[in-house]
């Protein structure tokens, strides 16, 4: 199991899917090659440069975290069982209740729409709150996700910057 970059009272926690078999073996989060988390994050402006996945823990000094919201790796998230879907969104209800982040930011509305039970959610901020959290849905920043080339997802990790 990969750990948490958390502590209390964050500005934003960035909340994968699930970690994939590179970031498991490696302890980092979004490490495998082609993942454009890192770089979406910089060029929206929420780090001064790119940081590599084996600087994550850098990301709390600048009021940033990242959690998943199944534990269990994959090679894919597709191998992830509703079931472990819904028991995650209930596991990070009471995580984000714990540690009290001003915004939760999911990336991938279909995860979203399977764990939390809302078939019609888009990417954006949401009504609903998670364990008293803003919500807020960024696109899955995978390099299997391309419907988002990194452009757009930069700009849609901007727009949650803009609104904090």
């Amino acid at each position: 199991m990969i750990a948490d970059v958390i502590k209390p009272g964050l500005e934003v926690l960035f909340c994968g899917i699930n970690p994939g078999l590179v970031s498991e073996a490696t302890g980092h989060h979004f490490a495998r090659p082609g993942n454009r988390f890192w770089p979406a994050l910089h060029l929206s402006g929420f780090t001064p440069s790119q940081f590599a996945p084996a600087e994550q823990e850098k990301l709390l000094e600048l009021g940033l975290g990242i959690t998943n919201v199944v534990a269990r790796p994959s090679a894919r998230a597709d191998e992830l069982t509703i079931d472990e879907m819904h028991q995650g969104a209930i596991e990070l209800a009471e995580k984000v209740e714990r540690y009290s982040p001003k915004v939760l930011a999911i990336l991938g509305v279909t995860v979203y729409r399977a764990a939390f039970n809302r078939k019609k959610a888009q990417v954006g901020p949401q009504q609903d709150t998670v364990g008293g959290a803003r919500l807020w849905i960024l696109p899955n920043p995978s390099g299997l996700n391309a419907h988002w080339q990194l452009p757009a997802l930069a700009e849609e990790f901007g727009r949650l910057k803009a609104g904090l």
